[in-house]
């Protein structure tokens, strides 16, 4: 499968106070993301997840070494425009993605800016709403939804651009179960009836069970990659990085404890109760 995210030994660090020593947030991060692929990223406050999501368009260039897009280096300037049009990110606060007063002017404004002619502004707007389910809200105004309504509008805002990949930076850590769901769905659907890439920031590990796959960062480095089963049967592991698992790998994970032969793999909640069920039965 063709990669459309790149680093290579990527390196950044925050610049600290005076006479202070930089705080380096990734150390050395090699990292590849498929086309087409749904990607979760996971990791403790600290960890260096959201500080690597900033990078894949440009919003922090590397200290050292090189993030690329579909072959295209971030720290050079005059690739800038053409990366961010092909990477879109959603950040954790809809408020603050959010620019108009109208639903549909504020899905509008990025495409406007770029110079899209008005009737395929017209095209990109109304698509960008179906795809979101959020086409009866195009005269509404932002102030008046719910957060996890913001937030399809925010991402609606970035499909307008057409881009080839959504990164979303623990875009559901502000919203209710609800409000969660409700941006999941739309990002899972974009990824599954558009082919986007989808890269999602986050530290619910529900989140990453339907994933392609998963990353774990601690300390500023990928200290785990691969499948959701691959990753989440590593309980121990996992928490002594101060992470937790699935709610249903915890449960498999305690009845382990007390003698039940049942399986880590069960990530799903049917799995999870089919897994239990034969487990008794025997």
């Amino acid at each position: 499968m063709a990669e459309i995210i790149r680093t290579e030994n990527l390196t950044y660090a925050y610049p600290a106070d005076e006479g202070a020593a930089p705080a380096l947030a990734l150390r050395g991060v090699d990292l590849t993301i498929e086309k087409g692929s749904f990607v979760v990223v996971l990791g403790h406050n600290g960890s260096g997840k959201s500080t690597l999501a900033k990078t894949f368009n440009g919003v922090l260039l590397p200290s050292e070494g090189h993030v690329l897009v579909e072959g295209m280096d971030t720290r050079d300037e005059t690739q800038l425009l053409a990366i961010r049009q092909r990477v879109g990110m959603v950040f954790q606060n809809p408020d603050n993605q959010i620019v108009a007063n109208v639903v549909e002017e504020d899905v509008a404004f990025a495409p406007e800016n770029l110079g899209v002619p008005s009737q395929e502004i017209r095209q990109r707007v109304d698509s960008a709403l179906r795809l979101v389910d959020m086409a009866d809200f195009v005269r509404h105004a932002p102030h008046l939804l719910s957060g996890g309504q913001k937030q399809r509008i925010a991402i609606a805002g970035v499909i307008a651009m057409e881009p080839t990949c959504i990164v979303l930076d623990e875009a559901t850590a502000m919203l209710d179960p609800m409000g969660r769901q409700e941006v999941l769905s739309a990002v899972h659907r974009l990824n599954r009836e558009e082919g986007i890439t989808v890269v999602l920031i986050t530290h619910h590990m529900n989140e990453a069970e339907d994933a392609d796959r998963v990353v774990v960062m601690d300390d500023g480095e990928v200290v785990m990659d691969g499948t959701p089963r691959e990753v989440f049967t590593q309980v121990a592991r996992l928490r002594s990085m101060g992470l937790t698992v699935p709610d249903t790998v915890d449960l498999l994970d305690r009845l382990r404890k007390d003698g039940v032969d049942v399986p880590l793999t069960a990530l799903t909640v049917e799995e999870c109760a089919d897994a239990i069920l034969e487990a008794i039965a025997k």
